[in-house]
Order: structure tokens, then sequence, then C-alpha cells
């Protein structure tokens, strides 16, 4: 059963036009604050794994949205990366990722944004994505559409994997398990046009989303990564799921977005791919 019909079955009354504006004003919010400090970042502290960062503008554009998203919807339980879960529990959750890219931020490498998804018992029903540096926003709604500054958004149409185009990303465990997906990036990397390591998964999504590219994979993820992107690729005709196989499950921390045209091949391919160990790097 995809989104929409889990939505649909789900007969919530809410407000999605209002709430949607809330959220793309809420992304706003947070591509300002990263804007004007953009290589003007006055603190950077890891959260103890090896290349998971956070900085000081991390933490004002979460706090910022916070304090905004408490004030617009004060009966809607926010999750925030940085300070977790807040207020009372309940079945709508503002899902925030701050600055998604942190390590790409803090080294000036333009590919960063902040994440603001909607989820009702665990799906998601709306998002907005503010990519600073191209001066978009993308945002989408159930039932509504994507789009990205207002104009409307679809995902590719490749002919097959062989012409296709593909991002991914590595997880900040990827030095201590084997559960990675360093073997399925080399394995693609040669059935495709390329693969890409854009370094912030909100943004991935967002692309995918735009059709700039074909597919997008990863594992390793939280639920403010995915929130967002994972209903905007819905609304622009992607395929979401979680991945060799399975229905989206936001907790599992894994996901795969594609172009309808290549989601059985590309699932096929992943399905035959055995991971390296990890001794091989060592």
């Amino acid at each position: 059963m995809n989104i929409t019909d889990k939505f649909k079955n789900l007969k919530i009354n809410i407000n999605l036009d209002n709430l949607t504006e809330i959220a793309k004003n809420a992304a706003t919010i947070g591509s300002e604050i990263i804007s004007s400090n953009y290589n003007k970042i006055q603190r950077i502290s890891s959260k103890g794994r090896e290349g998971d960062l956070v900085t000081n503008v991390d933490l004002e554009v979460e706090r910022k949205i916070k304090d905004y998203l408490l004030d617009q919807t004060p009966k809607i339980t926010i999750l925030a990366e940085e300070s977790g879960q807040s207020n009372k529990s309940s079945d709508l959750m503002w899902c925030i990722d701050p600055l998604d890219g942190t390590t790409n931020y803090s080294h000036g490498y333009p590919f960063f944004g902040t994440s603001i998804g909607l989820v009702y018992k665990g799906i998601p029903i709306l998002g907005a994505i503010s990519v600073p540096y191209l001066n978009e926003l993308y945002w989408g709604c159930i039932t509504k559409g994507s789009y990205c500054n207002n104009e409307i958004i679809k995902v590719s149409n490749p002919i097959n994997l062989s012409e296709s185009l593909l991002v991914t990303g590595f997880a900040y465990d990827r030095f201590e398990t084997e559960n990675n997906n360093y073997a399925e990036f080399c394995w693609l990397t040669h059935k495709t046009r390329g693969v890409r390591r854009g370094g912030a998964a909100a943004v991935d999504l967002a692309f995918v989303a735009s059709g700039k590219v074909d597919g997008f994979w990863e594992r390793g993820l939280q639920i403010w990564d995915i929130a967002a992107g994972a209903i905007i690729v819905h609304e622009a005709g992607g395929v979401i799921s979680n991945y060799p196989n399975g229905e989206l499950d936001l907790y599992s921390g894994r996901i795969l977005a594609c172009s309808p045209k290549i989601n059985i091949e590309l699932k096929d391919q992943l399905s035959k791919v055995t991971p390296f160990k990890n001794n091989l790097y060592t």
C-alpha cells in the first residue's frame, strides 16, 4: 500500500494547506540563518562518532525553528536532530533536520539544507527542504503535488538503469560495521552512468523529486533525514520504499527513492551485492 492509500484510510481532518505553509516558513528560517553564517562558523564539535559534527549554526537553526513551530502548532510533537523530542506526544510529529550536510557546511562545500517533515503515525504527509546555496525551496504535500520555488516538479523518466545517474550516502558508523553500502556504490557505478555522494540525504531526495538524479538509496539514516524528502519524492511521481525490498519504514534507517522506470531493476541490482569486509580498508 502506498503513502496516498494509507493516508486516505486514516481519514484525519487537518488543514494541510496551512501546515504546508508553516513547513515552508520553517525551512526558510533555516535557509536564512545558514546563508548568513556561511563560512563564518564560530564553533564545531563532534557528537562522539568520527565525522558526526555539530556547529553553532545547527543549534541556532534548530532553536529558531522549534520556537516557530511551537508558536504555530503547539499541539504537534517536535522531534529535532540535536535536541530530541519535545512537548507532549501526539499522532502528528514535526521532524527537523536543521542543517543536513553539516560536514559539507563546515568545510564550505555548498551542498546542505534544512529539512522539515510532518508525519502522522509514522506516515510522511508533507515536507519542505531548503537548499540555500541554490536559492531553492522544495516542498510537497500528500495528494497536492511537489514543487520547487512554486514550480511543479516531477521525477525523471530514464529509459533504464544503465542510462541513469544515482546518488547515495555513507552512514557515520561505516568505519565499524559491514552494514554499509561501499560495495553497492562500486557495483552501481559500473551499472549506471555514475553514482554521486552528496553528503546530505534530504537534498539528495529533493534532487530525485526534481529529476536532477534518477535514484537514491542509503542506510543508517534517521527519520529527520528522510521524512520531508520521502513525501516530496512520492508526490513528484517517484517510488519510495525500503531496500532491498519492503514498504517504506521511516524508522528503519533505510530508503530507496527513484523513478518508477528503474525501480525494479535498481532493487534487483542492489539485491545482488555482497558487502565488502571491513578489513579491506585497514
